[in-house]
């Protein structure tokens, strides 16, 4: 088993950087966080691989400030497994790429079934990769010796991975499909936070009333922020099934809250002044939520023959159609085009041309590559359909 170490000196990340700086080719870069066990979704480990210099593991609470880094390797073609996955972590420490390459949207787009690192590892260099320590606490000081070495595989063999698939692109006729979409990967922005982040607690929807809403609202809220002041994932310190179990008993005393055995987790006894005091909160406070939101979420499609049956005719009749064109491509629909879009299309469409579908569709986000394939058949579609439910009921001749 190869040795690796953790740079967490300043001396030896300068050096580091030096020896990427010189090294040749593209990029394998990982980063591997602390989810389940922390608030944040900080890097606490940022993998690195170059041809000519090696694989370097970085520790980004003792690095801090990677510009050095970023100087190094900036305008160098960056290759991830999942860039989507990695890159708010690394924007947050300053590193951001100029171009990516990312072999797990590359083997959605050629099609392939298993696109795990592993099995997309094996399938294009028949190297088996253990997988044991994807979902570890990469905050633990010091790393284990295995996890580091997992860690250094992720990155070591990248760079032959993206040789392959870029080949395997181009017989495919897929390179500029997949220039597209390593360009969109790169420049989406994160969602904007929620108006009531509070909404997402699960199983908020077994509660009735404003004023349950409102200790619902408060009780969210004191774990939430007493989770970001101890850097600890909320749903460690109280479950969400715990919250709500509390909420629906509605304990009329702080000894009836610590009687409760459903709230469960590792600070509901330890700090259950801070839960009794959102309790109350929520129970006298003045600003009562709203119980219904306005949303533009749409309607599952189940509901669509009742709802708005014009737009579930629509549905039903370019859903196939474009299917058949994802088939033809060798590639899962959703690569194609997302649902999202196609649903939305359907249940308010525009004028039916190419180009008021084209402009639609690109509003929403879809790409030129997935405009071109789908717009027209779209349109078609959407004509063909029947235009009412009466002509749909209506026997063929």
């Amino acid at each position: 088993m190869a040795e690796y170490s953790v740079i967490d000196d300043r001396t030896e990340f300068e050096a580091a950087c030096r020896a990427l700086a010189e090294g040749t080719g593209p990029v394998a870069v990982d980063v591997e966080r602390a989810s389940g066990f922390r608030y944040s979704q900080r890097a606490y480990l940022v993998q690195v691989f170059r041809r000519d210099a090696g694989v370097f593991l970085f520790d980004p609470p003792a690095i801090e400030d990677f510009s050095a880094l970023q100087q190094a390797i900036g305008d160098e073609e960056w290759v991830f497994h999942a860039a989507s996955q990695d890159l708010p972590s690394l924007r947050e420490l300053g590193l951001l790429p100029r171009t990516i390459f990312d072999t797990e949207l590359a083997s959605r787009l050629l099609g392939q079934e298993r696109v795990g690192l592993a099995a997309v590892v094996e399938r294009t260099l028949e190297i088996t990769l253990a997988k044991e320590h994807s979902a570890a606490d990469w905050s633990t000081r010091p790393l284990p010796d295995s996890w580091l070495e997992y860690a250094a595989l992720d990155v070591l063999h990248l760079i032959d991975v993206r040789d392959v698939i870029a080949r395997e692109l181009e017989e495919a006729g897929k390179t500029a499909i997949a220039a597209e979409e390593f360009a969109a990967t790169l420049e989406r922005q994160p969602k904007p936070p929620r108006e009531e982040p509070w909404r997402r607690l699960s199983g908020l929807h077994k509660l009735r009333g404003a004023r349950n809403l409102a200790v619902a609202r408060e009780l969210w809220t004191a774990r939430e922020e007493y989770a970001q002041e101890i850097d600890v994932s909320p749903g460690r310190l109280v479950p969400d099934r715990a919250l709500v179990a509390a909420l629906l008993a509605a304990p009329q005393s702080k000894q009836a809250l610590a009687g409760l055995k459903e709230f469960t987790g590792r600070a509901s006894r330890s700090q259950l002044d801070r839960w009794w005091q959102a309790i109350v909160r929520g129970r006298e406070s003045e600003q009562l939520p709203r119980e219904r939101v306005p949303s533009d979420t749409l309607p599952p499609p189940r509901a669509w023959a009742d709802r708005n049956p014009d737009a579930d005719l629509r549905l039903k009749a370019a859903r196939p159609v474009v299917e058949q064109i994802a088939e033809g491509l060798h590639m899962p629909t959703e690569n194609l085009l997302t649902p999202e879009f196609l649903r939305r299309l359907a249940w308010e469409p525009p004028a039916l041309t190419v180009d008021a579908v084209s402009e639609a569709l690109g509003a929403l986000g879809a790409r030129p590559w997935q405009i071109a394939q789908t717009a027209q058949k779209i349109v078609d579609a959407f004509v063909d359909a029947p235009q009412s439910v009466s002509d749909a009921a209506e026997p063929t001749s």
